[in-house]
């Protein structure tokens, strides 16, 4: 393959993993504003406090990227400390193709 091709495949995954963090941010919201009004369960709860956390491992992965020299530096951090990313940028992508057929 020629850099064009891994350009395009990147793109196409992550596409497809940033698609997947959208809509669980979006089960987040419709907890977040179910509980309100009523109690969540157990399940629920783990839910919004995982994709909290996903939130908040975004937010300093974004900020380094957004850096000068940060497109150099994210992926030796990721080497580093893998737990930087959301949890559906950290699956493999078997498993993410095969969750979304």
């Amino acid at each position: 393959m020629n850099t064009v091709d891994e350009i395009k495949e990147a793109i196409q995954k992550n596409k497809k993993r940033l698609a997947k963090e959208l809509k669980e941010s979006k089960e987040l919201v419709s907890l977040i504003k179910k509980s309100i009004t009523t109690s969540l369960t157990s399940e629920e709860r783990n839910k919004v406090k995982e994709q909290m956390l996903d939130i908040c491992k975004a937010v300093p992965a974004f900020t380094i990227f957004m850096l000068p020299g940060g497109a150099l530096l994210l992926p030796l951090l990721i080497k580093l400390i893998p737990d930087i990313l959301p949890s559906a940028f950290r699956e493999d992508d078997d498993s993410t193709e095969k969750k979304e057929e």
